[in-house]
């Protein structure tokens, strides 16, 4: 990696981590508000307005992502790739927040409520650090590629398979939602659908490493 990148990976890691410690906050406050004997499932409905504004501030957190991704990235696969970093530094952080400030998530198995859009998302902790995990290294695998004049030139069915294995994820994130605001946590998350989606994921990515030397 060229210090030029290096130095970019420097501080879209500072935004990440800033952000995240601000969606660590925001949720503190709204589990104070909503949840003052502690999180805990079926899930509370939020009222209306409230809910509006939080769906409206994640909806802007992809942008404020999506615009740091763009300023950073040199074409358009270098900025999907800081895309994804943020996304995964910011993921990681905001639980490692929610440790160090209310001591939770008991462990890397207890259930999380992920994400409001375009339905609510649920599932135990250890699934979204997977997936965040998975999309950071994606990001250094691709700047390292640009870097060294080598970058990844998959095809259009490279790009609609890992969309693909991307939805199975998000699939297994809400399939089980309205359980979450009724009778509580599910009986258990839907690995199997899950790792359909994470593993061909991961295993498309390296292969098309490996076939741009």
């Amino acid at each position: 990696m060229t210090p030029e990148s290096r130095k970019k990976i420097l501080w879209v890691t500072l935004f990440a981590i800033t952000m995240g410690w601000f969606e660590t906050a925001v949720v503190v406050y709204l589990r104070t508000l909503y949840f003052p004997e502690g999180f805990s499932f079926p899930l509370k409905v939020i009222p209306g307005s409230v809910g509006m504004v939080e769906l409206v501030r994640e909806a802007a957190s992809l942008l404020m992502i999506l615009s740091v991704a763009v300023l950073a990235g040199r074409n358009r696969l270098e900025r999907f790739g800081y895309f994804m970093f943020i996304f995964g530094v910011w993921d990681i952080i905001y639980y490692i927040g929610l440790k160090l400030s209310l001591n939770w998530p008991a462990s890397l198995m207890t259930w999380d409520l992920l994400f409001l859009l375009p339905l609510p998302w649920i599932g135990p902790v250890l699934a979204p650090v997977l997936v965040s995990l998975g999309l950071i290294g994606a990001c250094i695998v691709i700047v390292i590629a640009e870097d060294q004049a080598k970058p990844l030139n998959p095809p259009l069915t490279f790009w609609l398979l890992e969309i693909l294995c991307g939805l199975i994820i998000i699939f297994s994130f809400i399939i089980d939602y309205k359980v979450a605001f009724s009778s509580g946590v599910p009986e258990r998350f839907r690995w199997e659908i899950f790792l359909i989606g994470y593993l061909p994921g991961l295993i498309l990515f390296f292969l098309a490493w490996r076939k741009r030397s």
